[in-house]
């Protein structure tokens, strides 16, 4: 009898939010006689400063191929810095993919990590597969990282139909783009979440009285200043002294430790305020079902929300032309804007409305559609093949 092929899948994680979403995929990866999973852990995973979330990781059991340090050396503040980390991470993962030959590459979202990996593995003709592709950030440069990849990439599992009709509308061919739903619901939907008594013992918060969760990280495209976009924020916080406040780190982009710096100078002084570098995706979305809100600019504001019906206060145009569902209300960076929202997104009016929102990103079981559809593609051939473009309906 024929043994059966076994694909040799990479996967490319540089982020605590992407490993989180990605887990219950490489899971199901990973007891699949099919795959022989390789994972390449870089970015923020291998940062201290960051929460070391390679722990987290490893904890799970999943097969590392390589850590691809990018954050240690020292660079250009800003865009350059940005640039240079860029760089770095292609020819890191460049000398891993050309040793260990992967048959794909499986990335989710839109980070500069993820531009690099996709664009190694396309120069050596190591087909991609991306998660998350056809959505719109206009606040952030990973807007444009995005949808690079998605042109790069030969087989798509967007978060829901509106985001596949826009895939089709960059001329990816329909039979390769799979409206799977979204990873982040079905986590929700599928996780033991803990509750608040079990997160006040373990994070030492409050049992009891309301409590924000916070998550912001710098705007990469617009004009505003990490100083005046932490000034806002944390102005705004100052008016509302009847919460608890919950701060997640905001991530590796540029400004990203400064606005940590902020935080921590501003969270050491006052009693009801904690900052944790990360939560891990247990203890996050746990936090996030018993929060009284969602204040920030995370995705997770606008695509995870809907699921918990938690109120949310989305900030300045960061998450700016993704789907927003009737639980988030939008606002500039501006200090006034957010306290009024905030206390809008309070009243029982709003919490009630915010309870009653359906999610649109319930796609059934994402994880095991996805890989189903890896497994159908390889065992098909063709995505060694050149790309072809779609020019839509009778073209």
């Amino acid at each position: 009898m024929e043994e059966r092929q076994r694909y040799r899948l990479a996967v490319a994680t540089g982020t605590r939010a992407e490993y989180g979403l990605l887990r219950p995929v490489l899971k199901k990866l990973n007891c699949d006689d099919a795959f022989d999973l390789r994972l390449y852990v870089t970015g923020s995973h291998l940062s201290e400063a960051f929460g070391s979330t390679v722990d987290e990781i490893e904890a799970d059991g999943m097969p590392i191929a390589a850590r691809l340090d990018i954050l240690s050396a020292e660079v250009p503040s800003g865009r350059a810095g940005t640039a240079v980390r860029t760089q770095m991470a292609l020819e890191l993962f460049l000398a891993a993919f050309m040793e260990d030959k992967p048959d794909c590459l499986l990335l989710l979202g839109d980070r500069y990590e993820a531009l690099a990996a996709s664009l190694a593995a396309s120069l050596l003709n190591l087909p991609v597969a991306h998660i998350s592709g056809g959505e719109v950030t206009w606040g952030a440069d990973d807007n444009w990282y995005r949808h690079c990849i998605s042109k790069m990439a030969k087989l798509h599992f967007p978060s829901c139909e509106m985001y596949r009709q826009r895939l089709l509308r960059m001329g990816e061919q329909p039979g390769r783009v799979y409206n799977v739903g979204g990873l982040g619901d079905e986590n929700i939907r599928n996780m033991v979440l803990p509750d608040r008594n079990t997160l006040a013992e373990n994070l030492g918060i409050p049992h009891t009285g309301p409590f924000a969760l916070v998550t912001y990280h710098p705007e990469t495209a617009t004009g505003h200043s990490v100083a005046q976009q932490a000034d806002a924020l944390l102005r705004a916080i100052e008016q509302h002294p009847e919460l608890f406040y919950l701060f997640t780190g905001a991530n590796a982009d540029a400004g990203g430790s400064e606005l940590n710096a902020r935080y921590a100078a501003f969270c050491v002084q006052r009693t009801n305020c904690a900052l944790f570098s990360s939560l891990g995706t247990l203890r996050y979305l746990g936090a996030m079902k018993e929060a009284s809100l969602v204040l920030g600019n995370s995705s997770s504001g606008v695509v995870e929300t809907p699921s918990l019906g938690t109120p949310t206060v989305n900030i300045g145009m960061r998450q700016h032309g993704r789907m927003i569902c009737e639980n988030v209300l939008c606002c500039d960076i501006d200090a006034g804007q957010i306290d009024a929202a905030i206390k809008e997104a309070l009243t029982p009016a709003f919490r009630e409305k915010a309870r009653l929102v359906k999610s649109p990103y319930n796609g059934g079981d994402t994880s095991g559609r996805i890989v189903t559809v890896l497994k159908e593609n390889l065992a098909g051939g063709w995505l060694r093949g050149p790309k072809t473009f779609y020019d839509g309906e009778g073209a």
